[in-house]
């Protein structure tokens, strides 16, 4: 992806990266924590913008930092196996 990819895209894929790490689909996900499924699919597919705020408690419920949804580090958009499947 190019260095001009979209915050929108940096921070959706970096939201879905997290939340599969934790061990979440989306629906454990949105079901869990009262998020609409298709207002976070967008969000993951980086179709929307969202407040800090919003940010700020998607972070908090993944456990991340939020300044790690805005890292555009490569090679997490790449599918990669959950932490805890060894």
């Amino acid at each position: 992806m190019s260095s001009k990819m979209k915050i929108q895209k940096i921070v959706g894929n970096n939201l879905k990266y997290y939340r599969y790490q934790s061990g979440l689909s989306q629906e454990k996900f949105y079901t869990q924590f009262g998020l609409n499924y298709r207002y976070l699919a967008s969000v993951e597919r980086g179709e929307v913008n969202v407040s800090i705020e919003f940010l700020n408690k998607l972070a908090k419920l993944i456990k991340v930092d939020i300044c790690d949804f805005f890292n555009q580090d490569e090679s997490r958009f790449v599918k990669k196996p959950r932490i805890d499947s060894k």
